[in-house]
C-alpha cells in the first residue's frame, strides 16, 4: 500500500452534559434581561407616564428637536406653539422631554 492508514484519536471525555449547557443558556438570558430588556421597559414606562400627563402650558421638546409650548391637548394629538402665530399639531408620542416652566421665554 502506498498510503498508510490514518488512525483517529481516541474520543475525548464528553465536556459538559446537557444540564450544563441548558443552565448556561438560562444564565445568559437572565443577564440579557437585566442588562438590556428591563432598562428599556423602564424607559418606555416612564415615557408613557410622561406623555399621559401632558397638559396645556407645558414646555416640551419634540422628537425632532423642536421646542414649544402646548396650547391644546386631545386624546391622540397635541398642538404645540413654536413661535407667535405658529402652531404645529403632532402626536402625543412625538414629545420627547417636558422642560421646566419658564425655560422658553420667546413664545407668548
Amino acid at each position: 500500500m502506498l498510503i498508510s492508514p490514518a488512525w483517529a484519536q481516541a474520543p475525548a471525555a464528553a465536556q459538559g452534559g446537557g444540564i450544563e449547557s441548558i443552565l448556561l443558556i438560562v444564565v445568559m438570558f437572565g443577564v440579557m434581561y437585566f442588562l438590556m430588556i428591563r432598562p428599556q421597559m423602564k424607559r418606555a414606562k416612564e415615557h408613557k407616564t410622561m406623555v399621559d400627563s401632558l397638559q396645556k402650558g407645558d414646555e416640551v421638546i419634540t422628537a425632532g428637536g423642536i421646542l414649544g409650548r402646548i396650547t391644546k391637548v386631545d386624546e391622540q394629538y397635541i398642538t404645540v406653539a413654536v413661535a407667535e402665530a405658529v402652531e404645529m399639531q403632532m402626536q402625543r408620542a412625538a414629545i420627547q422631554t417636558v422642560l421646566p416652566k419658564g425655560t422658553i421665554k420667546t413664545i407668548q
